[in-house]
């Protein structure tokens, strides 16, 4: 995994994590969703990237 893909997901991760921080606060649902979504987003490419480091061995 190079390290800028790695960055950008954990970029990716702490926003969905603020953003569904906010929906909570607000009780605002539609944050909320897109703050889970963006987090499992960035999860699954880190996972992605670190089966490619796999195979790359």
């Amino acid at each position: 995994m190079s390290t800028s893909d790695k960055a950008d997901n954990k970029i990716e991760e702490v926003k969905g994590k603020a953003k569904e921080a906010v929906g909570d606060a607000t009780d605002n649902e539609q944050w909320q969703a897109e703050g889970k979504v963006d987090q499992t987003k960035a999860n699954l490419k880190q996972a992605g990237e670190k089966v490619k480091d796999a195979f790359k061995k």
